[in-house]
């Protein structure tokens, strides 16, 4: 019994592309929590599983950048959420993507989502925000390779 209520709140998932690097590289294996969104909001900065908005039956690897009712921008490689500047140290100086640009503000029931590795990733900038409907969970750590197992920030 307890394996199946394991089952059904977890699954583990093999990452293809490049999108997440440097924190998330093609084939990690991350553990992802298909229940923590139905008991707590949705966090900036949560790292989730999301079905592609081009193509359901696809799963992206994503980092939740603007939340219901953010304003979101994108200039010269760095992104301001309510006027903000937000510090992403999880972004490698070199992924930066310095001709984006976005001024959006967030759907009720949306989020804006941007891979790590921006220069390399399809994501709001491309497909628009993400209904909460399509997200199927928060990745909570990555387990394979074994040295750099741990819990994703």
């Amino acid at each position: 019994m307890l394996l199946l209520a394991w089952a059904l709140c977890f699954n583990f998932s093999e990452v293809r592309g490049s999108s997440m690097m440097p924190g998330i590289q093609d084939r990690d294996r991350i553990l992802v929590d298909h229940v923590s969104y139905i008991f707590a909001s949705v966090d900036r900065g949560d790292v989730v599983v999301m079905r592609y908005p081009m193509d359901p039956s696809l799963d992206y690897v994503k980092r939740v950048v603007g939340l219901p009712g953010d304003h979101v921008q994108i200039f010269d490689g760095y992104v301001w959420v309510n006027g903000v500047l937000v510090e992403e140290p999880y972004v490698a100086e070199a992924a930066n993507d310095p001709y984006a640009f976005v001024d959006t503000v967030v759907q009720s029931n949306c989020y804006f989502v941007l891979g790590d590795n921006r220069i390399r990733s399809s994501d709001s900038r491309e497909f628009g925000q993400v209904p909460h409907e399509y997200l199927r969970g928060k990745v909570r750590m990555r387990l394979w390779p074994p040295m750099r197992a741990g819990v994703i920030h």
